[in-house]
């Protein structure tokens, strides 16, 4: 039953994610409302979204030298996790992510 609790145990995490450099505005603000809708929707709570802007790349994803780069804090257990990365997958617009646990 051990993983069964560990399923349902709130911890603290943080999701940095690269956005196509081509969107618009529009269509990025809507992107965002669909990621973080996912985080609130799976019983998540954002407590903080950093958005960083257009940066240069360290290296060429897709042909893109740059990219849209948000960085989201949020609580929630390990299934809101799994179902934001099984999203980001499938988002094409998504050129990178990254998700980690926040240490205590």
């Amino acid at each position: 039953m051990e993983g069964v609790k560990d399923m349902e145990r709130i911890r603290d995490y943080e999701t940095t994610f690269i956005l196509n450099p081509d969107m618009d505005e529009e269509d990025r603000d809507s992107l965002m409302e669909r990621i973080n809708g996912i985080i609130t929707d799976n019983g998540g709570e954002i407590s903080d979204t950093d958005v960083w802007g257009m940066r240069k790349l360290a290296y060429e994803i897709n042909d893109y030298t740059n990219g849209f780069y948000t960085v989201i804090s949020f609580s929630g257990n390990a299934d809101l996790v799994n179902e934001l990365e099984r999203n980001f997958k499938l988002i094409s617009d998504v050129l990178r992510y990254l998700i980690i646990r926040v240490e205590d």
